[in-house]
């Protein structure tokens, strides 16, 4: 399976009047799993690199809900950088895909969804450990 079928563009579907927007996403219908755990990243400087690991397990996704960031996902053979620049948009990650999260706007507020609690033992922070890892 190549990076193509590791990673997807979500729209969600907005709704607005002269109220302001509404972005709905609920799990397991926009989100294409059971969220587990909410987090999300704020004040990283533009030159700021996020993520660096790859998960053994975890399915995530990824909404810059204000300002925009870039995600660079690599499966070991390819990789992909992926802009985040609408509050409707989301980006799934499948597992084993290396995540690497730069270039925050200075109002850059990037919400992740996972499809499980934190272990920190599912976790690959060692690229050469990925790559060994996914050419077996």
């Amino acid at each position: 399976m190549g990076l193509e079928e590791k990673y997807r563009i979500l729209e969600f579907k907005e709704y607005g009047d002269e109220r302001g927007n509404l972005v709905v996403a609920e799990g397991e219908k926009d989100i294409p799993f059971e969220i587990k755990r909410v987090f999300y990243m704020y004040g990283s400087d533009p030159e700021i690199i996020r993520g660096r690991h790859a998960n053994r397990n975890s399915q995530f996704v990824l909404i810059n809900v204000a300002g925009t960031s870039k995600v660079r996902l690599d499966d070991g053979f390819t990789t992909k950088v992926v802009e985040l620049d609408k509050p409707r948009m989301g980006l799934y990650i499948a597992p084993m895909v290396w995540k690497d999260m730069y270039d925050f706007s200075s109002d850059s507020v990037l919400l992740c969804l996972s499809d499980a609690n934190y272990d920190g033992s599912e976790y690959i922070r060692n690229y050469d450990e990925f790559t060994k890892e996914v050419r077996k």
